[in-house]
């Protein structure tokens, strides 16, 4: 059993030194290629597809200028367009699928053997067992918590990586289209150059000050939910393994059940003060998403009753702004799961970190048996 006294390698790096410990780590582990290859071809097909993307925005304005003029081979022939386009959209979007996918089961075979590899250094799983709780269960930080971090850090990744160019092609088309707008005001005109772009960065930018500000304790929550899993997960494998003399003590059972249901309870308060944390984000989350089915229309309607815009090129200025804040509010949409990665990362990374430190500590003294 463990004491509850300090332990030497107890404490946690910033967050930056532990992506970088744990990005060395995959750098030399026998999968660096393969995932310099996937990551490549992840990156030429999110390319291709915002290219996709902006062909299919640009099809907007013919599309519905041609249901505004009542032109019906126009109308057919974008219809022919459209099929095209989205054929094409379909096969990358499987791709990216794929590629995703495989990523992030290259990530976990390079992590786990990483993690295996250090564990398994002679004297250091030993003197790890005995140095408190981060020695408890090794094997859930290895398997589930590892499994969980590469899953999480191959989609948020690859999320990532796809709003970053969206963001950079799509601001230039939505500059384009409200480049030249003036508001007037009481008879005063205020030109406001690519205004639809501001508007976009402004509200992207409320929406993820109002989810930082609301669900900023879900790392702290979501790492003690996992310490609290692991508890359990402790409590029933040392109940099962010594079951036998369990069952012959006096009193064994009961204690053994006592031990159990405390450990639950202690996962039912963590689950609970999550579950407050995540309902208290959606107010924000699903607020903000119900709000942007009428916002980028509302930001648009100026220049279209100005009549700088045609019906066309207002579903077009609505298209890219979806695109623009869509890709701005990727911290909103999954700032919940960016708090369980930062958990699920503080549990592998200060685990790997007391590997490395407790070749630093003396060997534990032998037990002797009575």
């Amino acid at each position: 059993m463990f004491t509850d006294r300090p332990s030497p390698i107890s404490g946690s790096a910033s967050l930056r030194a532990q992506l970088e410990m744990m990005i060395r780590a995959l750098l030399a582990s026998q999968v660096r290629n393969r995932l310099f290859l996937l990551f490549g071809a992840i990156v030429v097909v999110v390319a291709l597809t915002t290219y996709g993307q902006i062909r299919l925005n640009r099809w907007n304005q013919p599309f519905y200028d041609a249901l505004e003029r009542r032109d019906l081979h126009s109308f057919d022939v974008q219809l022919g367009v459209f099929c095209v386009i989205a054929g094409a959209l379909l096969v990358l979007n499987v791709a990216q699928r794929f590629l995703a996918e495989a990523l992030k089961l290259r990530l976990r075979e390079g992590l786990v053997q990483d993690l295996v590899g250090e564990w398994l250094r002679p004297g250091r799983a030993l003197k790890l067992s005995q140095e408190g709780p981060i020695g408890i269960n090794p094997d859930q930080r290895l398997h589930e918590d590892s499994r969980h971090l590469t899953e999480l850090s191959g989609d948020l990744g690859v999320g990532l990586l796809q709003s970053a160019i969206l963001l950079a092609t799509f601001v230039d088309v939505l500059w384009n289209i409200s480049g030249d707008f003036a508001l007037t005001y009481r008879g005063h005109a205020f030109d406001i150059p690519g205004y639809m772009v501001w508007a976009a960065i402004l509200y992207a930018g409320f929406g993820s000050l109002a989810s930082y500000w609301v669900g900023r304790n879900l790392v702290a929550r979501n790492a003690e939910r996992y310490q609290r899993e692991s508890e359990i997960r402790f409590a029933l494998m040392q109940t099962n393994e010594h079951i036998e003399r369990i069952e012959n003590s006096p009193q064994g059972l009961e204690q053994a059940r006592s031990r159990i249901i405390d450990a639950l309870n202690n996962v039912l308060g963590a689950l609970w003060k999550l579950v407050f944390g995540v309902t208290n984000l959606t107010w924000v989350t699903a607020g903000y998403g119900w709000l942007t089915l009428v916002a980028p229309i509302l930001i648009a309607a100026p220049a279209y009753f100005a009549g700088t815009l045609t019906f066309g090129g207002l579903m077009m200025a609505v298209g890219a702004f979806n695109q623009v804040q869509q890709s701005l509010r990727w911290f909103v949409d999954n700032f919940s799961t960016i708090a369980d990665w930062r958990a699920t990362l503080l549990r592998v990374a200060e685990f790997r970190r007391a590997l490395l430190v407790c070749d630093r500590l003396p060997a534990p003294e032998p037990t002797t048996h009575g």
